[in-house]
């Protein structure tokens, strides 16, 4: 198993299927179904979308579905089987897909980000007033790391509360407060700074969890049923 693929098993508990790679999908590997929403997608755009949904297809078969072409809904999300929720993430040279029956889990949302990838420039547009006093406190080496996980963090976060609420949350209005100071414990905490949907259905703050490689940052976010 891959430093990667073992990233990503050890995020999620053992009722959650995972699957990922690092090269992009052959498309002609999709169901018809899914290849007819590429239409004319440059060859990369083509690749990352048929790595997620070969991802996919390899989860959904550790739940027993077999045979599923995985469309895209009008909010772009995937449309997963009833009774299975899921979410894909790519980024450059890694592409995954997790997913769980219903009747564990009610959503559920992955986020990969290259740690090069969230640079400075981006720290305005992602984080929070507290959030960047965070950032700027640590030692050079660890903000880049601490940058994509806040980015990462809040990726996953969007996803899985988007399964339960199907409402739109920004960067600014959440805050990711990392539960030790040197994220060696590979799990963090979301704070909502604005009413959210969410909090009429689970109460704040919400758990994820987070792993990091040499270069890759993956989080991950469950509700359980």
């Amino acid at each position: 198993m891959s430093e990667a693929a073992l990233l990503l098993d050890t995020l999620f508990p053992a009722a959650v299927a995972t699957a990922s790679r690092t090269e992009p999908g052959d498309a002609a590997l999709l169901y018809p179904e899914e290849a007819r929403h590429l239409g004319k997608a440059i060859a990369k755009r083509a690749g990352e979308f048929a790595a997620g949904r070969l991802c996919a297809r390899r989860v959904l078969e550790q739940l027993g579905v077999t045979g599923f072409p995985l469309l895209v809904r009008e909010d772009r999300r995937p449309q997963w089987p009833a009774g299975i929720v899921g979410s894909i993430t790519h980024t450059h040279g890694y592409y995954a897909a997790v997913a769980a029956r219903s009747d564990q889990y009610h959503a559920i949302g992955v986020d990969a980000e290259r740690v090069g990838r969230v640079g400075r420039n981006l720290w305005p547009k992602i984080c929070t007033a507290g959030e960047l006093i965070w950032l700027e406190g640590l030692p050079e080496a660890e903000q880049a790391r601490a940058g994509a996980l806040i980015f990462s963090g809040k990726e996953a976060f969007y996803k899985c509360q988007y399964g339960l609420t199907e409402s739109w949350v920004g960067f600014q209005d959440v805050a990711l407060e990392p539960l030790d100071a040197g994220l060696q414990s590979g799990r963090f905490a979301v704070r909502p700074l604005v009413p959210l949907k969410l909090e009429k259905i689970l109460p704040a703050p919400w758990s994820g969890r987070c792993r990091f490689g040499d270069d890759l940052v993956i989080s991950g976010m469950a509700f359980g049923a």
